[in-house]
């Protein structure tokens, strides 16, 4: 009977036990659902605001297609419409610590969509790979509590996944953008996930908040942020296309733009068209600095986003 007792208050403590964790799971499991829901709802409209920037040197926007013959703002429209739920998926991995194989399978998962949704045509593998690791790390910084800042977001992402990223870049591949990484030393989408994304962080994120600073309109301020990019990184894209050359003249030519005081010059629009143009007439297209651009803009976006 002693024994029979024993073995019933046991059971009834670990009842209790497990109802009390269930019941505090619940609504976990739910606020990590609302939150990643949100986040690539913001993705998403991120890589939209990328788009729909004009005048943006080289790159396809709603207005024209830039340097490019095989896409347009369609081909990027149905891209960007199919990793609505990668985003939601890496976010969702984020919050429950998921190991960075994880996120790789996602992210390999969401550039078999965007391939088949463009029949065949890259437009957005960079930015599923940045992004996404954003995702991820606003999923730990909420399943963490940390204080919701820029630093935390960056802190999560290498704290967690810091060894495995440095891991993914040493790896090799076929790619273009590793050919020309591998030829030119230049670094790319991989190198700067190592370094938790500091262009973005670093570059174009101070740039978009000192050009909002002055009252600038959040058009200016993206203009102003890619052009900081442009100037700043070593984009594979460009190698790729045109080689060292081709670099030289993206950086010397969003050194100007900046050096004429970026979008606080009256003339400013006239001054990124004309680089617009000379980068169609050389076939040039900053596809990195685009996808930083569109990482830039959701770092902005998560940082303004309310407590839970």
């Amino acid at each position: 009977m002693r024994a029979a007792a024993i073995d019933a208050t046991q059971q009834a403590r670990v009842l209790a036990a497990a109802a009390r964790l269930t019941a505090s799971s619940k609504p976990r499991r739910h606020a990590a659902h609302a939150l990643s829901r949100e986040v690539a709802l913001r993705a998403v409209h991120s890589l939209y605001q990328e788009l729909a920037l004009y005048p943006k040197p080289g790159l396809v926007s709603l207005v024209d297609n830039g340097s490019h013959t095989d896409m347009d703002a369609t081909t990027f429209m149905r891209s960007l419409f199919s990793l609505r739920h990668y985003y939601a998926r890496i976010c969702k991995a984020g919050y429950d610590g998921a190991p960075f194989a994880e996120l790789k399978r996602l992210g390999i998962a969401a550039e078999k969509r965007m391939m088949a949704a463009t029949k065949g045509i890259n437009t957005h593998r960079g930015a599923i790979f940045a992004l996404g690791l954003l995702c991820a790390a606003m999923g730990r910084v909420r399943a963490l509590r940390m204080t919701l800042t820029p630093a935390a977001l960056r802190t999560a992402l290498l704290l967690h996944w810091g060894e495995e990223l440095a891991a993914h870049t040493r790896a090799t591949g076929d790619s273009h953008g590793l050919q020309a990484a591998a030829q030119h030393a230049a670094s790319g989408a991989r190198e700067e996930g190592a370094l938790g994304l500091p262009s973005v962080f670093d570059v174009g994120l101070p740039a978009l908040q000192a050009a909002l600073a002055r009252r600038a309109p959040m058009h200016h301020a993206r203009v102003e942020a890619i052009f900081a990019l442009m100037a700043h990184i070593s984009d594979t894209n460009i190698y790729h296309r045109g080689g060292a050359e081709g670099a030289d003249t993206v950086r010397n030519a969003a050194r100007q733009f900046l050096d004429q005081g970026g979008t606080a010059n009256p003339q400013w629009q006239e001054h990124a068209l004309q680089c617009h143009k000379h980068f169609i007439d050389h076939r040039l297209s900053p596809g990195g600095a685009a996808d930083l651009l569109a990482a830039t803009c959701l770092v902005h976006s998560l940082a303004t986003m309310p407590p839970p």
